[in-house]
């Protein structure tokens, strides 16, 4: 069992937990993550860990609600406990002193985007962090990025905070007034996939974090297959980091597509249920 000893609300949908878990506190890097169960019958979900406490021996998860086992999750309270948490899993990033790092965040991938942040400023690099939502109530985590980078841009799709552009709008400006040597994306697969496409053109190498993808997290399911440089790839234990210039981000919609039916047939169910009960 994993306590839960701080809870913070970012929107309705979108839950910080801090948990007890010393000996994954312990051994975590950035891109590793856990694999989450509330419930001794509950659904098993890979979940990024966006920050450690070596000392107080706790681990920060980012949890938004889309669907059952992730609403369950936000529903806790600080001194409930989590049934199974499991881990670090996964392959951490590859931290390097590389130059100028150009990170960018969509919505909840500033979550596992964080320690990737931290982790690069400080192996020496200048970091310079875009993040972006479609308004400016959806941007999280802005003060701790802030905290590990020399340079942070917002953008929001309606111009409510920040500035009013697409991710790539905000990337670009960077990429065209200094030298950047590498760049790191985690968000949604269209936001990654025309941040691939804007570096490529560029000649930046650039890592994409491709989590959301992830269903099981140990390999068995199969469901997060990714063609990277034309070769199948499990994103829970052969990532969940690849080049994104070699990424099949169009294959990878579609699957995430494939899945969104039988996710809202079950929340349906789950919040008529509620409602009975």
């Amino acid at each position: 069992m994993n306590k839960i000893i701080e809870k913070e609300y970012f929107s309705d949908a979108v839950v910080k937990l801090v948990l007890e878990a010393p000996a994954i506190a312990k051994s975590k890097k950035a891109g590793h993550f856990v694999i989450v169960k509330s419930g001794e019958k509950g659904e098993r979900i890979p979940l990024t860990i966006a920050g450690s406490d070596l000392e107080k021996g706790t681990i920060t998860l980012i949890i938004q609600k889309v669907g059952v086992t992730s609403t369950k999750l936000c529903d806790l309270e600080v001194g409930d406990e989590i049934t199974d948490v499991v881990g670090p899993l996964g392959k951490p990033t590859h931290i390097k002193k590389v130059g100028t790092v150009l990170a960018s965040g969509g919505g909840v991938g500033v979550a596992p985007l964080l320690p990737i942040v931290e982790a690069f400023k400080e192996a020496g690099n200048r970091v310079i962090t875009v993040l972006a939502a479609r308004t400016k109530e959806l941007i999280i985590l802005e003060e701790q990025i802030h905290q590990h980078s020399d340079e942070v841009i917002i953008m929001t799709d309606d111009g409510s905070y920040g500035k009013k552009g697409l991710v790539t709008h905000g990337l670009e400006e960077v990429i065209e007034r200094e030298k950047v040597d590498f760049a790191v994306t985690v968000g949604p697969a269209i936001m990654m996939k025309y941040v691939a496409l804007l570096t490529e053109k560029y000649g930046i190498p650039t890592e994409a974090s491709l989590n959301t993808l992830m269903v099981d997290g140990t390999g068995m399911c199969g469901a997060c297959r990714v063609t990277v440089g034309g070769k199948t790839k499990f994103v829970c234990v052969d990532g969940p980091e690849f080049d994104a210039h070699q990424v099949d981000f169009d294959e990878m919609m579609l699957r995430l597509e494939s899945y969104k039916p039988s996710e809202a047939e079950a929340y349906e169910s789950f919040l008529n249920s509620n409602l009975k009960s």
